[in-house]
């Protein structure tokens, strides 16, 4: 009998969120939005911030790169940009769901590699101009991804990284995820590899959380009360019992996404976006 593969609660997450995300704002995107150039930061505005990002990042292309792995390609929205700009595009992905949703953005024309990039065996014969970390670097063993990553490229190839990283200021953030940025400078420094370009865009993409924390105190906060209140009247020895047996996950979430904690200022303190364009030799 086939042992039962449990199922991601982040990744059933993801892609709730992908679904809410596109059917009340049209985006199928699930990287954070660039707020530059005095874009209103609004839940209706995400859509175009998240284009500026995707924007921004092609921007930093060199001229003769033509092909890209796409590591981390969550639903597929940069890898259907770039294949609609005549990049040829090859992903990667852990996440069956998340594959699948990109595969059905993306159309049947884009190759994903599926697994961790950790493990993904790829042919001795296959190298890219490029190999793109967006909003996935964080998720990648740190020791071992630069060096992954070079031996996918040509000679003279590309290696973007767009991501946050941890800094070391003091206390716990609310959020995270990010590698700490004093240890990634260390991997990038013996890795060989050339910093063409970096840039700091926390500035930019610290209101991500502000609109977070809107939707927590808008959306979420309200639906809780009203499932609560809906439960404790009509079944409330069940609800002691739930209170009780979820009290830490509840705790949590409360904490997390109903606090106010999770904004663009604490992002800001505890957290910096960086984009780099690196060249290995």
């Amino acid at each position: 009998m086939a042992k039962e593969v449990k199922v991601d609660s982040k990744e059933v997450g993801l892609v709730a969120g992908l679904n809410l995300f596109n059917f009340f704002l049209g985006t199928k995107d699930l990287h954070y939005g660039l707020w530059n150039d005095g874009l209103d930061v609004t839940v209706q505005n995400l859509p175009e911030a998240q284009k500026r990002y995707s924007d921004f990042l092609i921007s930093h292309f060199p001229e003769d790169v033509k092909t890209i792995l796409d590591v981390g390609c969550g639903a597929g929205g940069l890898a259907t940009e770039l294949l609609s700009r005549g990049y040829q595009v090859q992903g990667v992905s852990p996440s069956p769901l998340l594959s699948e949703a990109a595969q059905s953005q993306a159309g049947d024309d884009f190759k994903i590699h599926h697994g961790r990039f950790e493990d993904v065996k790829f042919s001795v014969n296959e190298k890219f101009d490029m190999v793109m970390f967006s909003e996935s670097f964080q998720y990648i063993t740190l020791n071992m991804v630069l060096d992954k990553a070079q031996s996918l490229l040509r000679p003279g190839g590309y290696i973007v990284i767009c991501d946050f990283f941890k800094t070391d200021a003091p206390g716990k953030s609310v959020v995270g995820g990010g590698h700490k940025f004093i240890e990634f400078q260390k991997v990038l420094n013996d890795s060989g590899l050339n910093v063409l370009e970096e840039k700091d865009i926390t500035k930019e993409t610290a209101p991500n959380l502000d609109l977070v924390n809107q939707m927590g105190r808008d959306l979420l906060l309200p639906t809780m009360k009203l499932i609560g209140y809906t439960f404790k009247n009509n079944r409330p020895w069940l609800s002691k019992f739930f209170t009780w047996k979820f009290r830490k996950k509840l705790d949590k979430i409360d904490y997390k996404y109903l606090s106010g904690e999770r904004n663009a200022e604490s992002f800001a303190k505890y957290k910096i976006y960086k984009f780099y364009l690196l060249q290995r030799d």
